[in-house]
């Protein structure tokens, strides 16, 4: 039995909502992660995972802890 599931679904409702919290539009955080605009959109839908430096990157930007965004920690 796998203990661990990671929840990619969850993870896009997180950065959808922390985007929406701060105001910024996806182009906006498109374009400080330097990612394009359809990678923001894939995440927050669950359709895509983002990298280990956009996951670091998306912390920074929203001051949480990657462990959050992962669903390591609250």
């Amino acid at each position: 039995m796998n203990r661990f599931k990671f929840n990619v679904k969850e993870l896009g409702e997180k950065i959808k909502y922390l985007r929406k919290d701060a105001g910024i539009g996806q182009n906006q955080l498109a374009e400080y992660l330097d990612v394009s605009n359809a990678s923001i959109s894939y995440w927050e839908t669950g359709k895509q995972l983002p990298s280990a430096e956009a996951i670091y990157k998306l912390a920074v930007f929203f001051n949480v802890p990657a462990d959050y965004l992962l669903g390591i920690s609250d």
